[in-house]
C-alpha cells in the first residue's frame, strides 16, 4: 500500500511539472520569443491578422504622404544594421538612435504606433514593434509597385538605444567598405547590391549631396564620373546656396515606383549618392547590376532578389527568449 502510494504521489508529481513547464513555454511564447527564431506563420491564431491590420495602416499612411513609403523602407534598414532588427530605431529619448544624425529624418513612426495601438486591442501583449516595422517595410515596396515575400515573424523589441551606436554604411563609401560593412551583418554581395537598388524609391536631402555637382574634392567643378547631362539637373534643383533641407529624388524620372530604374540610373551615372554610383565601377558589383537588369547571365530577377536579401536582412541579431520584451507602445520600453 505505502510502495504503491509513493508511485501515485510520483507520477502526480511528474504530471504536475511537466504542465508547469507546458504553461511557462506558453507564456513564453505568447509574448513572442520562447528562445526560438522567426518563421513565416509564427503568430497563428494568436493573431490571425496581424499582417492585415499593418498592411491597413501602412496603406493608409502611404496615401496621406508618399514620402512614408521610403521612409518606412530606411527606417526598418537603419534599425536592423544597429544592434539588429529589434525595433530600438523606434524608441523615443534625448540619446536614443532616433537622436542620432542619419536617424533624424527618418519618417514613418507614426504608420508604427498606430499599427501597434491596433494590434493592441486585436492581440494585446502579442506583436513585437520590430515584427511591426518588419511587416511595415515590405507593405512599403508593394504599395509603391514591388513585389512582395513572405515575412518570418517572432522578434522580441530590444530595450537599448543609444545614438552612440549609429554607425551606418554612409553615402560616401567605397564599394570596399560597403562591402565589409554588409559582410559584417552576413549580408553578401548580391545582398549589397539589391538593397542599395531600394533607392528606387525616395530622396536625398541637397545639403548631402550639391558638394558633388558643383565643388567635388575642392576642385571647383562636379565630380567627372557624373554623367554631364544629369548635372544641371541637380544643380537647379540643389542650388549652391538653396535650402539645405530640400530633397533631390535618388532615382532620377521613377522615384514613387519600385523598380530597376534605379539601378538603369546607375549604369548611366544619373545618381546622387556617391556611394551609389561607384557600384558601377566595381568589376563585382557591375556585374551583379547588369544580371539584375538581365544584360548578363544567369540573370537575376530584381524583386524577387530585393524579398530574399530583405528576409536574411530582417534576421540579423533578432532577439528572442530573454533577450527582450514586446512593447506596448513602441516608442517606450515596459
Amino acid at each position: 500500500m505505502g510502495r504503491g502510494y509513493n508511485l501515485l504521489f510520483i507520477l502526480v508529481t511528474f504530471l504536475v511539472l511537466v504542465a508547469a513547464v507546458t504553461a511557462q513555454g506558453n507564456r513564453g511564447s505568447s509574448r513572442g520569443g520562447g528562445g526560438r527564431r522567426p518563421r513565416v506563420g509564427y503568430y497563428g491564431n494568436r493573431c490571425r491578422n496581424v499582417e492585415s491590420i499593418v498592411a491597413s495602416v501602412v496603406r493608409a499612411h502611404v496615401r496621406s504622404n508618399p514620402a512614408n513609403a521610403p521612409g518606412i523602407l530606411r527606417m526598418h534598414f537603419h534599425d536592423c544594421f544597429v544592434r539588429g532588427c529589434d525595433g530600438s530605431v523606434l524608441l523615443a529619448g534625448d540619446t536614443s538612435e532616433r537622436t542620432a544624425v542619419p536617424n533624424r529624418s527618418l519618417r514613418g513612426f507614426e504608420a508604427i504606433e498606430e499599427a501597434k495601438a491596433r494590434l493592441e486591442v486585436a492581440c494585446p501583449r502579442t506583436v513585437s514593434c520590430a515584427d511591426i516595422l518588419t511587416l511595415a517595410a515590405r507593405e512599403a515596396v508593394v504599395l509603391t509597385g514591388g513585389q512582395g515575400w513572405r515575412v518570418p515573424l517572432g522578434r522580441l523589441d530590444g530595450r537599448i538605444s543609444q545614438a552612440s551606436d549609429v554607425i551606418l554604411p554612409g553615402p560616401f563609401d567605397p564599394v570596399d567598405k560597403q562591402k565589409r560593412d554588409f559582410a559584417a551583418k552576413t549580408l553578401n554581395t548580391i545582398d549589397l547590391v539589391t538593397l542599395v537598388g531600394g533607392h528606387t524609391i525616395g530622396t536625398a536631402g541637397c545639403g548631402l549631396v550639391r558638394g558633388r555637382f558643383f565643388n567635388f574634392n575642392g576642385t571647383g567643378q562636379p565630380d567627372p564620373s557624373i554623367n554631364p547631362r544629369f548635372v544641371p539637373l541637380v544643380q537647379n534643383r540643389c542650388p549652391l546656396t538653396g535650402d539645405a533641407s530640400a530633397r533631390v529624388d535618388l532615382d532620377d524620372g521613377s522615384v514613387g515606383r519600385f523598380d530597376t530604374s534605379f539601378l538603369r540610373n546607375v549604369r548611366s551615372s544619373r545618381v546622387v549618392l556617391q556611394s551609389d554610383l561607384v557600384l558601377w565601377r566595381d568589376p563585382e558589383t557591375r556585374a551583379i547590376i547588369e544580371r539584375l537588369l538581365g544584360l548578363r547571365r544567369p540573370s537575376l530577377r530584381f524583386g524577387t532578389e530585393f524579398g530574399k536579401s530583405m528576409v536574411k536582412m530582417s534576421l540579423i541579431d533578432v532577439k528572442t527568449g530573454s533577450d527582450g520584451e514586446i512593447r506596448r507602445v513602441c516608442s517606450r520600453i515596459n
